[in-house]
């Protein structure tokens, strides 16, 4: 038996309680020379303990203890040197209700589910300050209007009202955004693929974010654009992030530009790029750009709109890029395969 390329530490004892295996990484995360362990008891192999001078032998008792267990839960304890393993054992019976002929130990560090715990803490705080902030602002013009309706003029209720109707589209816009970036972390997006007429995409989302600011920016279109096979509703939101980030953090637009573009790997597809005004993006903060919650300057918002743009032109088989614009500013490229169905091609 050679386990010395699995990830977790093995220990394997016999019916006796006496350690007749134990893989290199379990003699790693042990701090052991090899040799040590193999015939020691398993007691004596494993001295970890709950901190209260509890032994983890003691405790679990692997040879005593229900007849029908077969397994032992995973728990935390510490090593001699107060380092934290998680353990874990499968208990092998001669029969149904029989005695333990064999006791498989699975031992592991910790250090990365408290990173990942960790990690999970950072979500919940940041999400539940997301929430909490238009919350906020709802509650004080509704508990303010329910209790004081008749101090106020009919131009101060409207501009409570608005406020509130404001602050409800805030929260209902980041209510999706992180139900979009759960998905992408579940790899559960699901696209309606269909044919794309790429830049004409490009318009409509410039035709609706400047509806109230006059003419919509111009794109500059390279000949004919070729269709391309994805779900139009989700790179309308990509062009979307994309423009609106340029707004708030690029100083407004630059260009915009649509062309057809082969990839990397010579497949053809098709690139729109959105060129703003602003200082540009720094190359160490490029690739940070989209991590969840990350956010950069005044103004930024949910910290999400990257993390999703980048899902879901990767559920589509792209790349998005980061650069310089000519004259200054930011240059964020997305590319697009075409992905024809191969039955139209036929």
């Amino acid at each position: 038996m050679d386990l010395d390329g699995f990830p977790d530490g093995i220990l394997i004892a016999g019916p006796d309680g006496i350690v007749e295996y134990a893989n290199q990484r379990l003699l790693d995360l042990a701090c052991d020379s090899v040799g040590t362990v193999v015939g020691l008891h398993i007691a004596d192999a494993i001295p970890f303990d709950d901190l209260c001078g509890n032994t983890w032998y003691d405790c679990v008792r692997p040879y005593d203890g229900f007849e029908l267990r077969t397994s032992i839960s995973e728990q935390s304890w510490f090593s001699p040197h107060g380092v934290e393993f998680l353990i874990t054992a499968s208990l092998q019976r001669e029969h149904p209700a029989g005695k333990v002929q064999r006791v498989v130990v699975s031992i592991r560090t910790a250090r990365i589910r408290n990173k990942r715990d960790r990690q999970r803490s950072d979500l919940v705080a940041t999400v539940a300050h997301e929430l909490r902030s238009p919350l906020t602002g709802i509650k004080g013009f509704t508990s303010t209007l329910l209790s004081k309706w008749d101090r106020f003029s009919d131009e101060q209720r409207q501009f409570m009202l608005e406020t509130v109707d404001a602050d409800a589209d805030r929260l209902s816009r980041l209510i999706t955004e992180l139900l979009d970036a759960a998905r992408i972390d579940a790899g559960r997006l699901t696209l309606r693929r269909g044919p794309v007429q790429v830049d004409d995409v490009v318009r409509r989302v410039l035709t609706n974010v400047s509806a109230g600011s006059g003419d919509p920016f111009p794109i500059t279109a390279v000949g004919d654009i070729d269709l391309v096979w994805g779900d139009e509703d989700r790179l309308a939101q990509v062009a979307t992030n994309l423009v609106e980030n340029a707004l708030r953090h690029g100083h407004g637009l630059r260009q915009v530009l649509v062309l057809n573009e082969a990839g990397t790997d010579g497949r053809p597809g098709v690139s729109f790029e959105f060129a703003d005004l602003g200082p540009g993006i720094p190359l160490e903060d490029r690739q940070r750009v989209f991590s969840r919650f990350w956010r950069y300057g005044p103004g930024a918002g949910s910290g999400l709109g990257m993390y999703i743009v980048q899902g879901i032109v990767g559920e589509h088989g792209g790349t998005v890029h980061i650069g310089d614009a000519d004259g200054g500013g930011a240059a964020i490229r997305v590319w697009l395969p075409v992905n024809e169905p191969d039955a139209l091609t036929d």
